[in-house]
This record gives C-alpha cells, structure tokens and sequence, in this order.
C-alpha cells in the first residue's frame, strides 16, 4: 500500500505509515485498535493498530484511559513529537516518534475477555481460531496473507488483460455433472424434485463461450466440490484463475501460464522460477514417484527391476524394483545409526514390509543388510546403473505392483530428503506434467476416464477407434509448483463424434452424452473452434508464497477441516417452513 492520507473525517486524519518526522509539532487524529496498554512507571502508553502499521502514543491523562481495554477501536488525537533517542524503537516504522494524547474517544467498546490475544492467535487451536475470525484476522500474519491475496490477485487481472483475455462470470446456480468429485445440490422452491447444483469449475461454460467467439476467456472463478479438506485443498469452496483460449494448441497455453506464474513469483517471491521442464506422467511416476514432483528435492529414482529378474534373492526376484541414490549420505552428521532405523519404521507405517539399502564405504565395498544377497555380477550393475561413489547410500524399493513400487519409492525419496534436509527450501521449482493416460481401468480392468473426460486423445477419433484404450494418452497437462499441482488443463475434445466415442469407451452411451453433457453436445454441432485451457489454484498459489503448510491461512473465512463454518453454525438446521418450501423432507 502506498503511503497517503486516507481522507481526513472526524476519526483520523492520518493512517499510521503517513506518520513520519515530518508531522513533528503537529496535532493529528489517528483511529485503529488498542494493541497493547503499557504502564512505565506511572506513564502510560498505547500501542494503537490500525491496518497500515502502528504508532505509540503516550496518555499523560490517565483519565482518558476510561474504560479502554485491549483491542476496543479508538480514536486519539494529539500532538506528534520525537521519541528520545534512547527508547527509538526500529522494528516499526513509526519508531522515532509517538502522540501526546490530548483526547481518545472509544468507538467500538470490547465488552468481553479476549478468548485469545490476537498478536498470538495462531497458537491457539483452529475451531476457536475460526469461530472468533474477526479477532484472529487482527494477527498481522493473518492480515500480511489476505493483503497479499488482493495483490496477487489484482496482478493475475493486470496479466490476462494485458494478453488481451476478457473477464467473464459464469452461473453459480448450474445443473448437476459428473465431473470426478461430490456436487453441492440446491433444492428449486420452484420446480418440485429438481436440484441445482454449484459448480465444480467453470469447465463447461468456458467451453460454451469459446463456441460463442469469446476467443480469449479468464475469471477469478469460485468453484465448489463436496470434498474432504486437505492441507492443500479445502472443504467446500475454492478460486482458481480459469483459462480458455480458441484457436490454440497446448504450447500456446503453456506460453500464457508461464508467463502468468513467472511474473507473480518474480514480483511477490522476488526470485527468478527458472527453466520449467515438462516431463511426461509416465516419466514422473518412475523417477519421482509421483506426478506431482517437489524438483528441490535432489534425489531422483532409478529402475533396477531388470537387474533382478533372475535374482534369487526372493524379496525382489521378478519383482519392480527401484532405487534412491542419496550422494554423500553415509557422511551426513543426520544419518546416525538410528537414522536408518528409523527410516526403516516409517516404511512399515507406509505400508512396506522393510527398507532396504546399501552404503558404499572409502574403498567401494558396500555395506548393509541387503549386500549378502547381492552377487559380484549385481553389485557392478548396480554401480553402475545408480553411479554409486564412496559415501553414497542406495534405498530399494520392492513390490510386485508397478504403481505401488512408485508411490513407496516416491514417499520414501521424499522422507529421506526431508530428514535430511536437502530441500532447497525458500526456492522455487516448477514442471509442466503432459501425456496422462485419457483412461484408467476400474477394480473390473474397463476403462474409466483417468482425469478430465473433455480432454481430447491424442490421435483424436482413430485413437478411440484403433488403440487399446488404456493406452491412450490425453492432451492433458498440470503444472506443478513445489510439488504441489497449481494448475491443470488440457486441450479440449470440440468434436461431437470424438466425444460420443470416447463415452462410448468409458461406458456411456450418446444418450447418456445428450442427457448430461447436453448443451456442450448440441454446441459442438454448430462450428465449435478448437480450444485449450487450464485453472491456476489461487489458494494453492498462496500457500505457496506465504510459505503455509495449510491453504486455509490464505482465505478469510475457511470452512475447518471438518467442513463447518464455527463462526456461522454451517451447516446448520432450517426450519420445517424452509424445508417445505424446497420441497425436501429430511429422514
């Protein structure tokens, strides 16, 4: 915020950074919170907040301070003069002077105890966080966070103009879609037995504009979904910065995305993101374990599995196999022999029947519980594949499902960078994720869409029609910030035949396709462009530059993790006129 006056009136002629040596000798009013009330040796002083700073102010007459507690709302007025050097306080801005109250007039009167301090509300717990928000958003943390939520988003708004994309709104109140996740429904009064429902994204209206000639679409769009909280994702609500743009190709969104993240975390990181690789799922899955990959993290994972295909040592004979190669491990003053113990107890928690590993000591020989069952033939592959040096340890992983073998290797990698603490943290590293399966096979083996079913195969119809399905990939793409998924998109399906078939595949019928996806089907027959897009998380974003573990300290009135507004009393009961009115009887 820059430092001006905010319209004088009879509260305040100044807000507190407008304060400077300057209005030394003058007489001023200034308005905020009582923060503090402080008594040195029968002087009194006030530590007055307000959300630009704070200011000291000195009250000779204790009369004036009547009835005033910590955190009422005040206005004082008084002369501004220099502090003695000796008391200069540098860690405010307003640290060289104070105010010499000459009236304090308590505009908004605290009538009961503070059920925390607001200075320190973050140590106290959630609920009571959250049903008293009012008072916790007073923390300056908490007030830092939604100030730099304003700008992120103001700058977000500056970028997609300048790039010439329209803000548009789309419908709150929509229709029910089977879109992956559990919808909000709204009861029509109107039409008995029929529902609304709000939004899980913006997806099929965009796709509606781009057919309507909107060829360059954004919004700072609300979407909800029945889901679990996470401590990346809340319950119920969340912003994303949506995309769509006709005409275009997965590169041209991948331009507009980077330009987007790039710029953000250059002005409100105040870093450089760097290169951006793009890595293929597949690719991801067998060197990172994942596909949503923190790249800070040093380590990276190695298939070993033909190494052991005719082992005979039996945990891993013919099983996947994967190694995690920690360079300079067995010198790191962290690995102390409980060290491995431990690591060897948090793959049991995972769900692992052990950990196994190898050290390589100054001559090159190994150690370790698994190097007995290694033959000479091995350990010189294994060498050589991993690039083992003196001081190096190798982790296996072993499991006879492929994907499990990457998810224990993926946590695995991650918990030993973290006890180690390789992570380049206070940095940023960013991907681009491409070539996801467009389907995945239910506990029967049928195909099922593995993300967005309005992607577009790659190879489009003769995909559908000659490939087997489960080895179809989509041109779909997320963007992953610090191993957290901060966007997703893809380059939609805009043809009405792709579409009918690629349901047809996943066990919908054209009916079922017109019945529920009705207006895209109908749109999709009359010039439909083609188009791509994607959705940045706004609350993930600023997780992300604010350095929380959890999403809910970037959003002014988070629902707690179990889905209730505490301040509110959502959800709550309604009564049985209300329930009438919607035509709903609760069993």
């Amino acid at each position: 915020m820059t430092n001006r006056i905010i319209g004088s009136n009879k509260y305040r002629s100044h807000v507190t950074d407008a304060l400077s040596n300057e209005q030394i000798g003058q007489v001023v009013s200034v308005a905020g919170w009582v923060e503090n009330i402080r008594d040195h040796g029968g002087v009194m002083f006030i530590d007055l907040r307000d959300s630009r700073g704070t200011v000291q102010v000195v009250m000779q007459n204790e009369a004036l301070l009547e009835g005033v507690r910590r955190e009422s709302a005040v206005s004082i007025s008084g002369e501004v003069v220099r502090r003695d050097e000796t008391t200069f306080n540098p860690k405010i801005a307003t640290g060289e002077i104070e105010i010499v109250a000459a009236t304090l007039n308590i505009c908004g009167q605290v009538y009961e105890n503070l059920p925390f301090e607001p200075s320190v509300s973050r140590e106290s717990g959630e609920d009571v966080r959250l049903k008293y928000r009012f008072l916790d958003l007073r923390n300056k943390s908490m007030q830092d966070a939604l100030i730099l939520r304003s700008r992120v988003i103001s700058a977000m708004r500056e970028l997609m103009d300048g790039m010439s994309f329209l803000e548009m709104q789309t419908p709150i109140l929509s229709a029910s879609s089977p879109e992956g996740a559990r919808d909000f429904l709204v009861p029509s009064r109107r039409h008995k037995g029929k529902f609304y429902a709000l939004p899980q994204a913006p997806q099929i209206f965009k796709q509606l504009l781009m057919v309507s000639g909107f060829e360059r679409y954004y919004q700072i769009a609300p979407c909800f979904r029945d889901e679990d909280a996470r401590a990346d994702r809340t319950a119920g609500e969340f912003y994303q910065l949506d995309l769509e743009m006709a005409f275009a190709e997965q590169e041209d969104v991948f331009a507009v995305g980077e330009e987007v993240i790039t710029t953000l975390i250059r002005r409100f990181a105040e870093c450089e993101l760097g290169e951006i690789p793009h890595i293929s799922y597949k690719d991801a899955l067998l060197k990172y374990g994942t596909d949503k990959p923190d790249l800070r993290n040093p380590l990276f994972i190695i298939d070993l599995s033909d190494l052991f295909t005719n082992s005979e040592f039996k945990p891993f004979a013919g099983k996947t196999v994967r190694g995690i190669r920690v360079p300079g491990m067995a010198g790191n003053p962290k690995a102390s022999k409980t060290f491995y113990k431990s690591m060897e107890d948090f793959a049991v928690s995972i769900g692992m029947k052990g950990l196994g590993y190898v050290k390589v000591d100054e001559s090159g020989e190994y150690l370790g519980p698994i190097d007995k069952f290694l033959t000479d033939e091995s350990r010189s592959a294994i060498r050589e594949r991993a690039a083992l040096t003196a001081g190096d340890v190798l982790y296996f992983v072993a499991e006879g499902d492929e994907s499990i073998a990457a998810k224990y290797a993926g946590q695995i990698r991650t918990e030993v960078a973290q006890r180690l603490e390789v992570v380049a943290h206070k940095s940023y590293k960013a991907c681009w994720i491409t070539d996801f399966p467009f389907y995945e096979g239910d506990e029967r083996g049928q195909p099922r869409f593995g993300h967005n079913p309005f992607s577009m195969p790659q190879g489009e119809l003769d995909a559908l029609t000659n490939q087997n399905p489960l080895e179809i990939l989509a041109e779909q793409y997320d963007f992953v910030l610090n191993g957290v998924e901060l966007a997703s998109g893809a380059v939609r399906n805009h043809n009405p035949e792709i579409m009918v078939k690629a349901f047809e595949i996943a066990g919908f019928s054209e009916h079922d396709v017109a019945e529920k996806f009705g207006a895209l089907y109908s749109a999709f027959k009359f010039g439909a462009p083609p188009h791509a897009g994607m959705a940045f998380g706004v609350d993930r974003l600023l997780m992300l530059l604010l350095g929380e573990e959890n999403v809910r300290e970037t959003i002014a009135f988070p629902l707690n993790s179990s889905a209730q507004d505490v301040l509110l009393g959502a959800p709550g009961e309604v009564s049985e006129l209300q329930l009438r009115e919607a035509n709903i009887k609760v069993r």
